[in-house]
């Protein structure tokens, strides 16, 4: 009998979902590419500079110059590295010549970009691209930006090692 009533209830709910389901009532989820969403200009011109402020970043990393990861970095940057170990900017600018010395011949590139405007600060996910010599490896990168001085600067980053294909 509890079998019975488990059933009809669930044969109920499914009922009841499945009219939502497809008008597209219920949010989307895992696998499912987000929406189009009309930006103002201003969150537009946003968007083309914190993206170009990471395009910039990349690209010069493998010059190991620290100014460069001071500028990128705000002082109170929370950073969680692909291995899971949170790190701060003290962290991050000690650590530029280990990074150097273990990939001499790294390159970045980023594609599959994503960023959502918030005014002055901008939330960033793109897949990162790490060359180094015959291998390439992929990352899932997530970053707060925070507009402080009229300087864009990651407050937040959290990296993820990812799949080859996106």
């Amino acid at each position: 009998m509890k079998y019975m009533k488990r059933r009809g209830l669930k044969m109920f709910a499914l009922a009841a979902l499945i009219p939502m389901m497809a008008s597209g009532a219920l949010p989307q989820t895992a696998g499912a590419r987000a929406h189009t969403v009309r930006m103002s200009t201003e969150d537009q011109a946003t968007a083309k500079q914190v993206e170009q402020v990471v395009r910039d970043f990349l690209a010069a990393v493998p010059k190991n110059d620290p100014r460069v990861f001071q500028d990128f970095f705000a002082d109170d940057v929370i950073y969680t590295r692909a291995a899971g170990v949170t790190v701060t900017k003290a962290d991050i600018l000690k650590n530029i010549n280990v990074r150097a010395a273990n990939e001499p011949q790294a390159a970045y590139d980023a594609d599959d970009f994503t960023v959502h405007p918030y005014g002055s600060m901008a939330v960033v996910n793109f897949r990162l691209i790490q060359h180094n010599g015959n291998e390439t490896n992929y990352f899932r990168n997530t970053g707060t930006f925070l507009k402080r001085n009229g300087k864009w600067q990651a407050v937040a980053w959290q990296a993820t090692k990812a799949a080859e294909s996106k």
